[in-house]
C-alpha cells in the first residue's frame, strides 16, 4: 500500500532529540518512503528550556534540508510543522503567529506532559479553533492519566481536538501501559489519524511492524483511513464527515 502521510517525524538534523546529521535525516525519510509514505512532515520539538526552537530557525533548517535533498532519489514530499509542548510559551507563540502549524495552516500539533493534562486546555483549544486552527494531540496513549481510561480526553475530542496515534506504541516501543492504552483507544474510536513519530532510521522497522499490527486490529480499510485519508484531511482542513 502506498500513499501514507506522516504528520509526526523528527528528521531535521540536530534541532531536537531526533536525527543528529543530514545523512541520518535522509535515511529516515527514504526508509519511510520505502514502506509507503508519500509525504512526511517534520515536527521538531518546541519546548521551553529543553528545545527552545523558534519558527525562523526551524524554517531555515527545513528549507536547507529540502534544497540539499532536492535531487536525492527515493525522497517523499516534505513539509514542516512542529510538536509544541502545551504551556504558556506555546500560547504566546500561537497568539503572535510564531507557532508552526501544519502545511496549509489548518491544524497544529501539541503535546502534553506525560504526567498530567494542562488546566483549562479545553478553553485554549476552543480559542485555537476560533482562530481557524484545529489542535492535534500527539500520542495520547503515552500520557499517564489516560493509561486506564479515556474520559479526560473525550471532552477534548468532542470539542474538536484530533488525537494522533503514535504507531510505535502498538508494538511496545514505549512499554506495556501505552501499548494497552493505544489498543483501547483504537477500539473506542478515539484516534483521528496515525503517525510514525520517528526519531531515527531504525524506528522505521518498528513503524512497519506497527502498521501490520494496526491492520490486524482495525482492518485494512480503516487502517488506510488513519494512515492516509485522514492525515490528508488534516492538511486540507477537512475535518468533518
Amino acid at each position: 500500500m502506498r500513499g501514507y502521510i506522516d504528520l509526526h517525524s523528527h528528521y531535521l538534523p540536530a534541532v531536537d532529540d531526533g536525527v543528529r546529521s543530514l545523512e541520518e535525516g535522509v535515511r529516515l525519510v527514504q526508509r519511510l518512503a520505502s514502506i509507503g509514505y508519500e509525504r512526511v512532515v517534520a515536527t521538531p520539538h518546541i519546548r521551553t528550556a529543553m528545545f527552545p526552537n523558534r519558527k525562523p530557525a526551524l524554517q531555515e533548517a527545513f528549507d536547507e534540508f529540502v534544497e540539499i535533498t532536492r535531487d536525492v532519489p527515493g525522497m517523499p514530499t516534505l513539509g514542516l510543522g512542529a510538536e509544541h509542548f502545551f504551556d504558556d510559551v506555546f500560547w504566546e507563540l500561537f497568539m503572535t503567529e510564531q507557532a508552526i502549524p501544519y502545511p496549509g495552516g489548518h491544524a497544529a500539533l501539541v503535546e502534553f506532559s506525560s504526567q498530567s493534562l494542562p488546566l483549562r486546555v479545553d478553553d485554549f483549544f476552543f480559542e485555537m479553533q476560533l482562530k481557524g486552527v484545529r489542535p492535534v494531540v500527539a500520542h495520547p496513549e503515552r500520557y499517564r492519566p489516560l493509561f486506564r481510561r479515556s474520559e479526560l480526553l473525550e471532552p477534548l475530542v468532542h470539542g474538536g481536538a484530533l488525537p494522533l496515534l503514535d504507531l510505535m506504541s502498538l508494538v511496545g516501543k514505549y512499554g506495556r501501559r501505552p501499548k494497552r492504552a493505544a489498543e483501547r483507544m483504537l477500539s473506542e474510536g478515539i484516534y483521528f489519524a496515525a503517525c510514525s513519530d520517528c526519531h531515527r532510521p531504525s524506528d522505521v522497522d518498528h513503524v512497519e511492524a506497527a502498521i501490520g499490527r494496526l491492520k490486524k486490529l482495525v482492518g485494512p480499510e480503516h487502517a488506510t483511513e488513519l494512515l492516509s485519508e485522514r492525515p490528508r484531511r488534516i492538511l486540507e482542513g477537512n475535518f468533518d464527515g
